[in-house]
């Protein structure tokens, strides 16, 4: 399937150089899906609970477990989420330590 001049991409989840024309391809019909700790199919917009306590770097800040995050958004990375509480700004959870509401 590849070309002479077909343009090669590193592909990480198999560690080899392979034709960009096959990696697309392949990308649509592989799309992960982002998981909560429990399973749980997650999507932009779902809240979520905390279900352990997260010390937050740089914001010298402790988040309890229980805590409810509201409206997340999914990322490139399929293991974090991006967030926002009224506290920290910017922030970004793993998957591993939430479970969907």
């Amino acid at each position: 399937m590849a070309h002479e001049n077909d343009e090669y991409v590193y592909d990480e989840a198999t560690g080899e150089w392979r034709p960009a024309s096959e990696l697309a391809a392949s990308a649509g019909a592989s799309q992960a899906l982002v998981r909560d700790a429990a399973g749980n199919v997650l999507v932009d917009g779902d809240s979520v609970t905390l279900i352990k306590d997260l010390k937050v770097k740089g914001a010298n800040q402790t988040l309890k477990q229980g805590t409810v995050i509201k409206s997340i958004r999914l990322t490139d990375n399929i293991e974090e989420i991006d967030c926002r509480h009224e506290a920290i700004k910017g922030l970004v959870l793993r998957t591993e330590f939430v479970r969907k509401r």
